[in-house]
């Protein structure tokens, strides 16, 4: 599969970086975004071929950040879309016209976070990771033990010391190594970053 995303670019002051390991601007911190080719990924992508593939993510790969097929996740998204009627009604939307994307479906969490931790995880183990990890207060954490059990990567999940138990049982159950760090998110992500 052709490879379509250039590099990555910092969404403050624009710079451009190779495609590499980072999540963000070396000059001003800034976060990055992926960088598409667009003109290359036409041809290769109609409403015909997508609706042609299989139901799910990857059905878009073209405009996904991965070198190669994805190796992580391969049955998410594909979520259905919800007609929600009263909702319209309710702040003025014409009825038939809104529709809400039910991801409380998604696999394997039954997170939305399990699309992009897919795409991150199948990213890493191009990079030829076999360590990934994350700050997490719930989703996140759930979705990258999951996802990396799935994938044969060893995960560490970062959580505030005093987060409810309930909250990490589905990420200790996937073989994940939880880390309670005393402070608050931003002090656990912080040093997530670090590590």
């Amino acid at each position: 599969m052709p490879d379509f995303a250039t590099g990555l670019k910092c969404k403050v002051c624009g710079k451009l970086f190779p495609k590499q390991p980072i999540n963000f601007c070396t000059d001003d911190f800034g976060p990055l975004e992926v960088v598409y080719d667009y003109a290359a990924v036409r041809p290769h992508v109609s409403r015909a071929t997508i609706e042609r593939r299989p139901r799910g993510m990857w059905r878009y790969r073209e405009l996904l950040p991965l070198d190669g097929d994805p190796t992580v996740g391969p049955q998410v998204g594909g979520t259905p879309l919800i007609r929600a009627d009263r909702l319209a009604d309710a702040i003025g939307v014409t009825p038939g016209k809104l529709w809400v994307k039910n991801d409380a479906v998604n696999f394997p969490t039954l997170s939305f976070k399990d699309r992009v931790v897919s795409v991150a995880l199948s990213k890493a183990r191009e990079f030829g990771f076999k360590t990934v990890g994350c700050a997490s207060t719930g989703n996140l954490a759930n979705s990258v033990a999951a996802n990396a059990a799935q994938a044969g990567l060893e995960a560490y999940i970062f959580v505030p010391s005093d987060l409810e138990k309930a909250k990490i049982l589905g990420t200790g159950v996937y073989g994940a190594k939880v880390v309670g760090v005393t402070g608050t998110y931003d002090e656990v992500n912080r040093l997530c970053t670090q590590v």
